[in-house]
């Protein structure tokens, strides 16, 4: 029983091990192609070992961008932060007033008002997208920070899950409260929200990925380069045609647009898994 059991436990760390590796070894190659220079990247076959020119890659794009994209790319990646910041406030924002206007105020179709907020989860966005577009446009809101974030703030998703995580709220709470004679406005900032603090941080992190890694509204609203995030920067730099695709300046942004995502998980990585924690009790 107990030789089943290693076996089973080599088993599972070699699935392991091996799925660890199938995800790093591509960032592998891709640190390697960042490190190199336009002659090295065009080698055949290609190194698989470091070399000494990432620094030098990292400077021309912060500066100068490459191929596609006439804006640096650290221009890009302030945008791309700016956007992505702006996007997560305001979805937390206008969703936990939402979802604690829903639970705690008693007026009329409050119940239908919930109801239609969520009912937009199953609307694609291929089929909201267009008439967005239109009226961000109609508003005069292209090539604006206005128009990159305002139109992604509303969260049915969010609010759904603050409304939730509001109805496991004891009843008494808001009794003591109204007791004590707090308002709705000194209940919310004093009791719900420092008790809604994980699920705060578990909605900043996923949002906040998902606001940085915006591709498609951007190419629709955006038509100044200075305006661009970085991942169309990314995808601006690998050319078509005759030209030649500087892959080591790809390869180079691709690892620093990695970075800032990168760290709002390690930093929140805490309150992240808390949050998931107790969104399951």
């Amino acid at each position: 029983m107990i030789e089943n059991r290693k076996g089973f436990d080599l088993f599972c760390h070699a699935i392991l091990i091996a799925g660890i590796l199938l995800i790093v070894f591509p960032l592998y190659v891709a640190f390697c192609t960042a490190t190199m220079n336009s002659e090295q990247v065009f080698t055949i076959p290609l190194s698989l070992t470091p070399s000494t020119h990432l620094f030098e890659n990292v400077a021309h794009i912060w500066q100068h961008g490459s191929g596609g994209t006439s804006a640096p790319f650290g221009r890009l990646l302030v945008n791309s932060f700016l956007t992505a910041l702006a996007i997560t406030v305001g979805k937390i924002t206008v969703s936990i007033l939402s979802a604690y206007a829903i639970v705690y105020f008693r007026f009329p179709f409050r119940n239908l008002a919930f109801w239609l907020i969520f009912v937009t989860l199953m609307l694609p966005v291929e089929v909201r997208i267009f008439p967005t577009v239109q009226v961000v446009s109609t508003l005069h809101m292209t090539n604006t920070y206005a128009g990159l974030t305002l139109p992604l703030i509303a969260s049915a998703t969010a609010t759904f899950l603050f409304r939730q995580f509001f109805m496991t709220l004891p009843a008494e709470l808001m009794e003591a409260a109204r007791i004590d004679g707090a308002g709705p406005l000194r209940f919310f900032w004093d009791i719900v929200l420092p008790l809604s603090k994980t699920s705060i941080a578990s909605l900043f992190v996923i949002t906040f990925i998902y606001g940085w890694n915006q591709y498609l509204w951007p190419i629709l609203i955006t038509t100044d380069a200075s305006l661009s995030t970085a991942i169309v920067g990314i995808k601006t730099m690998i050319v078509a045609g005759d030209a030649l695709t500087e892959w080591h300046y790809v390869m180079t942004a691709t690892l620093l647009a990695m970075l800032p995502p990168l760290a709002i998980v390690l930093i929140m990585q805490r309150w992240f898994v808390r949050g998931l924690v107790d969104s399951e009790k």
